[in-house]
Protein backbone atom coordinates (compact mmCIF):
# COMPACT_ATOMS: atom_id res chain seq x y z
CA UNK A 1 0.00 0.00 0.00
CA UNK A 2 1.68 3.69 -0.63
CA UNK A 3 1.83 5.51 1.78
CA UNK A 4 1.51 9.13 1.73
CA UNK A 5 1.17 10.48 4.16
CA UNK A 6 3.93 11.19 7.12
CA UNK A 7 2.48 11.17 11.03
CA UNK A 8 5.12 12.11 13.58
CA UNK A 9 4.83 11.43 17.28
CA UNK A 10 7.28 12.65 19.65
CA UNK A 11 8.26 13.52 23.07
CA UNK A 12 8.46 16.82 24.47
CA UNK A 13 11.57 18.35 23.43
CA UNK A 14 12.66 16.27 20.79
CA UNK A 15 12.21 18.45 18.40
CA UNK A 16 9.83 16.82 16.58
CA UNK A 17 7.62 19.75 15.02
CA UNK A 18 10.58 21.21 13.69
CA UNK A 19 11.80 17.85 12.01
CA UNK A 20 8.68 17.49 10.89
CA UNK A 21 8.86 21.05 9.45
CA UNK A 22 11.84 20.75 7.72
CA UNK A 23 10.64 17.45 6.10
CA UNK A 24 7.96 18.99 4.54
CA UNK A 25 9.84 21.49 3.38
CA UNK A 26 12.11 18.86 1.37
CA UNK A 27 9.30 17.02 -0.31
CA UNK A 28 7.33 20.37 -1.18
CA UNK A 29 4.13 19.63 0.86
CA UNK A 30 2.41 20.74 4.05
CA UNK A 31 3.08 20.24 7.45
CA UNK A 32 0.29 20.80 9.81
CA UNK A 33 0.29 20.76 13.43
CA UNK A 34 -0.74 23.61 15.57
CA UNK A 35 -2.56 24.67 12.67
CA UNK A 36 -5.20 21.74 13.29
CA UNK A 37 -6.01 23.42 16.60
CA UNK A 38 -6.28 26.74 14.82
CA UNK A 39 -8.83 24.99 11.97
CA UNK A 40 -10.62 23.80 15.01
CA UNK A 41 -11.30 26.79 16.77
CA UNK A 42 -12.45 28.60 13.98
CA UNK A 43 -14.88 26.43 13.00
CA UNK A 44 -16.09 26.40 16.38
CA UNK A 45 -15.78 30.18 17.01
CA UNK A 46 -13.79 29.82 19.94
CA UNK A 47 -10.34 31.31 20.77
CA UNK A 48 -7.69 29.41 20.03
CA UNK A 49 -5.75 29.41 23.79
CA UNK A 50 -8.82 28.24 24.98
CA UNK A 51 -8.84 25.22 23.27
CA UNK A 52 -5.49 24.74 23.21
CA UNK A 53 -6.28 23.92 26.87
CA UNK A 54 -9.61 21.64 26.35
CA UNK A 55 -6.92 19.94 23.69
CA UNK A 56 -4.52 18.43 26.15
CA UNK A 57 -7.09 16.93 28.67
CA UNK A 58 -7.47 13.39 27.86
CA UNK A 59 -11.16 12.69 26.14
CA UNK A 60 -12.89 9.37 27.08
CA UNK A 61 -12.95 6.20 25.25
CA UNK A 62 -16.64 6.80 24.25
CA UNK A 63 -14.86 8.40 21.28
CA UNK A 64 -14.14 5.13 20.13
CA UNK A 65 -17.40 4.41 18.13
CA UNK A 66 -18.11 8.21 17.42
CA UNK A 67 -14.72 7.75 15.49
CA UNK A 68 -15.84 4.94 14.06
CA UNK A 69 -18.89 6.69 12.41
CA UNK A 70 -19.29 9.01 9.73
CA UNK A 71 -22.37 10.67 11.01
CA UNK A 72 -22.16 10.37 14.84
CA UNK A 73 -25.56 11.55 16.56
CA UNK A 74 -25.38 15.80 17.07
CA UNK A 75 -26.99 14.89 20.15
CA UNK A 76 -24.49 12.09 21.38
CA UNK A 77 -22.17 15.00 20.46
CA UNK A 78 -23.52 17.51 22.72
CA UNK A 79 -23.19 15.71 25.64
CA UNK A 80 -19.64 15.54 25.24
CA UNK A 81 -17.36 16.90 27.42
CA UNK A 82 -15.53 19.91 25.22
CA UNK A 83 -12.08 17.80 25.73
CA UNK A 84 -14.15 15.32 23.61
CA UNK A 85 -15.61 17.32 20.87
CA UNK A 86 -12.25 19.24 20.37
CA UNK A 87 -10.73 16.04 19.78
CA UNK A 88 -13.60 14.74 17.70
CA UNK A 89 -13.26 17.69 15.28
CA UNK A 90 -9.84 17.77 15.41
CA UNK A 91 -9.77 14.05 13.63
CA UNK A 92 -12.52 15.21 11.37
CA UNK A 93 -10.54 18.26 9.95
CA UNK A 94 -7.44 15.41 9.78
CA UNK A 95 -9.65 13.13 7.55
CA UNK A 96 -10.57 16.16 5.56
CA UNK A 97 -7.37 17.48 4.94
CA UNK A 98 -6.46 13.84 3.62
CA UNK A 99 -9.40 13.95 1.47
CA UNK A 100 -8.13 17.51 -0.05
CA UNK A 101 -4.30 17.02 -0.50
CA UNK A 102 -2.16 13.79 -1.50
CA UNK A 103 0.80 14.48 0.83
CA UNK A 104 1.42 16.21 3.95
CA UNK A 105 2.94 15.96 7.09
CA UNK A 106 1.14 15.24 10.52
CA UNK A 107 2.60 16.03 13.72
CA UNK A 108 1.00 14.64 16.84
CA UNK A 109 -3.12 14.73 17.61
CA UNK A 110 -2.69 10.32 17.24
CA UNK A 111 -2.24 10.92 13.40
CA UNK A 112 -0.92 7.68 13.14
CA UNK A 113 -4.42 6.38 14.49
CA UNK A 114 -6.58 8.65 12.81
CA UNK A 115 -5.29 7.87 9.32
CA UNK A 116 -4.34 4.77 9.59
CA UNK A 117 -6.64 3.70 6.61
CA UNK A 118 -5.60 6.14 3.95
CA UNK A 119 -1.84 4.75 4.28
CA UNK A 120 0.26 7.12 6.41
CA UNK A 121 4.18 6.40 7.33
CA UNK A 122 4.38 6.65 10.74
CA UNK A 123 7.49 8.31 12.53
CA UNK A 124 8.38 8.94 16.31
CA UNK A 125 10.80 11.42 17.62
CA UNK A 126 13.11 10.48 20.51
CA UNK A 127 15.93 11.33 22.55
CA UNK A 128 17.42 11.33 26.11
CA UNK A 129 15.72 13.36 28.77
CA UNK A 130 19.16 15.47 29.02
CA UNK A 131 19.18 16.96 25.27
CA UNK A 132 15.20 17.57 25.61
CA UNK A 133 15.57 19.56 28.92
CA UNK A 134 18.25 21.39 27.41
CA UNK A 135 16.33 22.12 24.26
CA UNK A 136 13.75 23.24 25.85
CA UNK A 137 16.01 25.73 28.20
CA UNK A 138 17.42 27.17 25.10
CA UNK A 139 13.72 27.75 23.11
CA UNK A 140 11.57 28.35 25.91
CA UNK A 141 14.13 30.73 28.09
CA UNK A 142 13.09 28.55 31.99
CA UNK A 143 15.02 26.89 34.55
CA UNK A 144 16.82 23.51 34.38
CA UNK A 145 14.00 22.33 37.03
CA UNK A 146 11.24 24.51 35.52
CA UNK A 147 11.89 22.04 31.98
CA UNK A 148 12.40 19.23 33.69
CA UNK A 149 8.95 19.48 35.13
CA UNK A 150 7.36 20.67 32.28
CA UNK A 151 8.84 17.50 29.96
CA UNK A 152 7.23 15.36 32.61
CA UNK A 153 4.10 16.84 32.45
CA UNK A 154 3.76 16.90 28.62
CA UNK A 155 4.66 13.18 27.79
CA UNK A 156 2.73 12.19 30.68
CA UNK A 157 -0.12 13.95 28.97
CA UNK A 158 0.67 13.05 25.29
CA UNK A 159 1.29 9.40 26.52
CA UNK A 160 -2.37 9.10 27.80
CA UNK A 161 -4.21 11.30 25.31
CA UNK A 162 -3.04 8.58 22.93
CA UNK A 163 -2.92 5.41 24.83
CA UNK A 164 -7.10 6.89 25.58
CA UNK A 165 -7.94 7.49 22.37
CA UNK A 166 -5.92 4.34 20.50
CA UNK A 167 -5.97 1.61 22.81
CA UNK A 168 -2.37 1.66 21.81
CA UNK A 169 0.76 2.44 23.38
CA UNK A 170 2.67 5.57 22.55
CA UNK A 171 6.17 4.43 23.05
CA UNK A 172 5.68 1.16 21.69
CA UNK A 173 8.07 1.57 18.75
CA UNK A 174 6.72 -1.51 17.11
CA UNK A 175 3.84 0.17 15.34
CA UNK A 176 6.25 3.10 13.83
CA UNK A 177 7.78 2.39 10.33
CA UNK A 178 10.62 4.53 11.78
CA UNK A 179 11.81 5.45 15.28
CA UNK A 180 14.91 8.20 15.33
CA UNK A 181 16.88 9.45 17.90
CA UNK A 182 17.03 13.08 17.46
CA UNK A 183 19.51 13.78 20.06
CA UNK A 184 22.09 11.31 18.25
CA UNK A 185 21.29 12.58 14.82
CA UNK A 186 20.29 16.14 14.83
CA UNK A 187 16.78 17.52 13.36
CA UNK A 188 18.57 18.06 9.84
CA UNK A 189 19.83 14.96 9.60
CA UNK A 190 16.45 13.25 11.35
CA UNK A 191 14.47 14.93 8.82
CA UNK A 192 17.06 13.75 5.44
CA UNK A 193 16.44 10.28 6.75
CA UNK A 194 12.90 10.56 6.87
CA UNK A 195 12.63 11.87 3.12
CA UNK A 196 14.98 9.26 2.36
CA UNK A 197 12.99 6.36 4.31
CA UNK A 198 9.43 7.36 2.77
CA UNK A 199 10.49 7.81 -0.76
CA UNK A 200 12.18 4.50 -0.44
CA UNK A 201 9.41 2.84 1.33
CA UNK A 202 6.82 3.94 -1.70
CA UNK A 203 9.51 2.85 -3.99
CA UNK A 204 9.67 -0.27 -2.96
CA UNK A 205 5.92 -1.49 -1.62
CA UNK A 206 3.66 1.12 -2.86
CA UNK A 207 0.79 0.56 -4.84
CA UNK A 208 -1.15 2.86 -6.29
Amino acid sequence: MKKTIITIERQYGSGGSIIGKLAADKLGINCYNRQILEMTAQRCGIAPEYLENAEENVPTSFLYSLLLSANPARTMEENLPLSDKVFLMESRIINEIAENEKSFVLVGRCGNYILEEKGCFSVYIYADSESRIKRAIEEYDVSENKAENIMKKADKRRETFYNVNTGKTWQDKDQYELCLNSAVLGDELCADIIVKAYQEYNARFGEE
